[in-house]
């Protein structure tokens, strides 16, 4: 903590809000893990660009993307403290700080598309979300979309026995710990900046990610295959400091709240692109094989992963999950 409050100092991140800073732009630091050409880095430097237009230059936006300031399991911690301003974290790193809610998102096969996702987040069970990150010192601002999530491995993986044994790189998440679990392989929490180099060296065999994110950070070169299963979503929810947030005046702060909508649109509308450009690349360079599995053999991933809900709804409460279900099922009617 010291360090982090150390480092925000010599940054010089705490940005001063009130009449000392009357004559100096309003920064905010918007600091995540991921390369500045995934869904989540355009979508941050599209909210750089409208919000210093709109607000016409009294709020800059510093955009560091590559964990250059933080790490994935110092993100949060910095945003609390004020040594950052705004982050846009993957759902299940919520979990760690005692809001646990936010891991249904993680649950394997629960969400069948995007547009029924984006019927759950838009509507009231999103807001009510977003409100449980009051008491942890941040306001939620928005759900972005990376996409879903394929398996990758130097081996075919065509049914829940192929994975026993192997080592998977996850995020931190319970939920993530329980699938793997529950297939029979060893899930080990790593950042992401270091999944690259542990694949080459065989640290771990496998990961599981978006297709944008494997080929932005070149993992599909040294994984065989690319199993299309479709089986899960990473997503992310866009925080800023709750006391920074509500100290910027009620009207720049309106300004600020139509470029993250606008953002927001922009960078969800990118994410099913950019996964389907990274798919046609990772073929063209034919260097990791994608492999679609059969009706039957998706059929039985997913009854080897349905233990998984029992063991989260122990966490998150059934209730939620229950009320998620029916949101997905009613989007999808």
């Amino acid at each position: 903590m010291r360090r982090l409050l150390m480092a925000a100092a010599s940054l010089g991140v705490f940005a001063l809000i009130g009449p000392a800073a009357a004559q100096s732009p309003i920064v905010i630091k918007f600091s995540h893990v991921v390369a500045p050409n995934t869904p989540k880095g355009l979508a941050a430097e599209k909210f750089k660009e409208l919000a210093e237009k709109y607000t016409d230059g009294k709020v800059k936006v510093e955009v560091y993307p590559n964990s250059q300031l933080y790490k994935d399991k110092e993100e949060l911690e910095a945003l609390q403290l004020g040594a950052v301003q705004m982050l846009a974290p993957s759902n299940s790193k919520f979990g760690p700080i005692g809001i646990r809610e936010f891991e249904v998102f993680d649950l394997p096969y629960i969400l069948p598309d995007l547009a029924t996702l984006r019927k759950v987040t838009d509507g009231p069970l999103g807001a009510r979300l977003l409100k449980l990150l009051d008491g942890k010192g941040m306001t939620g601002l928005a759900y972005w979309d990376n996409g879903f999530k394929e398996m990758s491995a130097n081996k075919k993986l065509l049914a829940p026995a192929d994975y026993r044994g192997l080592k998977f790189r996850i995020q931190s998440s319970k939920v993530l710990e329980a699938q793997f679990r529950a297939l029979g392989a060893i899930p080990q929490v790593m950042a992401f900046s270091e999944v690259y180099q542990a694949l080459q060296t065989g640290v771990v065999d496998g990961q599981e990610n978006t297709a944008s994110n494997m080929y932005t950070q070149k993992m599909h070169e040294v994984q065989k295959y690319t199993m299309m299963t479709h089986h899960g979503y990473i997503g992310y929810v866009v925080v800023v400091n709750k006391k920074f947030w509500d100290g910027i005046p009620a009207d720049t702060r309106t300004l600020l709240e139509k470029a993250m909508k606008e953002a927001t649109a922009y960078g969800n509308g990118q994410s099913a692109k950019e996964n389907d450009d990274a798919l046609a690349e990772m073929v063209k360079g034919g260097k990791t094989e994608l492999v679609k599995l059969t009706p039957e053999q998706d059929a039985a991933m997913r009854k080897a992963m349905e233990p998984v809900y029992n063991d989260v709804a122990g966490r998150v409460g059934k209730p939620l999950i229950e009320e998620f279900i029916k949101e997905t099922k009613a989007a999808t009617n």
